[in-house]
């Protein structure tokens, strides 16, 4: 399966894009914001990172985890709503807002089926796309 976390409306608080399963959109993602001072939390890089379904012990339950992420330790995909339920991880929901996702249990229950099917296929990883570049538009106005 081609897992992607597609950024796409980065901002102070946090860092929105989508998630896509085989092309197809899922849900929407949200991360902490993007830092380069080194503090946390932060998004973790850019990348391709092998992706597991593993017990968690701040969750006590098999949740899916993303590995290897340089300078980062349990990385998680799971449910939450605004930036301060993240430390690093993913928060699915199949609405948003600025700085939120919602019905984020029920998407979560959904993808980590998903993502559990997959796994019968064999060894999974997840991509994280960069950040867009934001500009000003020609009046002035902010748009990603």
């Amino acid at each position: 399966m081609n897992i992607l976390v597609r950024r796409r409306w980065p901002d102070p608080k946090s860092l929105m894009g989508e998630l896509l399963l085989d092309g197809k959109f899922e849900c929407y993602t949200l991360e902490p914001p993007v830092k380069t001072d080194g503090s946390k939390p932060r998004a973790i890089p850019a990348g391709t990172y092998p992706l597991t379904i593993r017990f968690s012990p701040r969750f006590e339950r098999l949740m899916p985890h993303v590995e290897n992420v340089p300078g980062f330790e349990e990385i998680e995909i799971h449910w939450g709503n605004f930036p301060k339920d993240t430390e690093g991880c993913t928060l699915l929901g199949s609405i948003m807002g600025t700085d939120f996702v919602g019905h984020s249990r029920d998407e979560f229950d959904k993808i980590y089926d998903q993502l559990h099917a997959a796994f019968e296929a064999g060894p999974q990883t997840i991509t994280y796309t960069g950040v867009p570049r934001i500009a000003p538009d020609v009046d002035g106005e902010i748009s990603v």
